[in-house]
């Protein structure tokens, strides 16, 4: 057990491409995504419009409600695109040799 991750012989790696820019990004478009929706929400509560307080009430909820559910998506596609990059990152690596061990109930033509 000592030896767990033995390379396959003539394994090579391939040369980094989108994965590593979009993994770069991630956070930045993260943090860009989430601020976004929230200033839509602010900017709803300061102007007003000159509405009637149940409408500027109902337009406040609604664009919360809105920059809530924008926000979790966003947050869902950043952290689905972050999987999609670290399996294309691992599929790209060096290949590693499973350990063998012999079949108990092996179908033996000789028997």
């Amino acid at each position: 057990m000592s030896n767990w991750f033995r390379r396959l012989p003539g394994s090579r790696r391939e040369a980094p491409g989108l994965e590593w820019r979009l993994l770069r990004r991630l956070p930045a478009l993260a943090l860009v995504g989430s601020l976004l929706p929230a200033i839509y929400a602010l900017g709803v509560r300061v102007f007003d419009g000159g509405l009637p307080e149940a409408e500027v009430l109902k337009a406040v909820q609604s664009a919360d409600i809105l920059a809530i559910a924008t926000v979790i998506l966003h947050w869902t596609v950043v952290f689905t695109l972050a999987i999609g990059c670290a399996i294309v990152v691992v599929m790209k690596g060096h290949a590693y040799v499973a350990d063998a061990y012999p079949l108990v109930e092996k179908d033996d033509p000789t028997d």
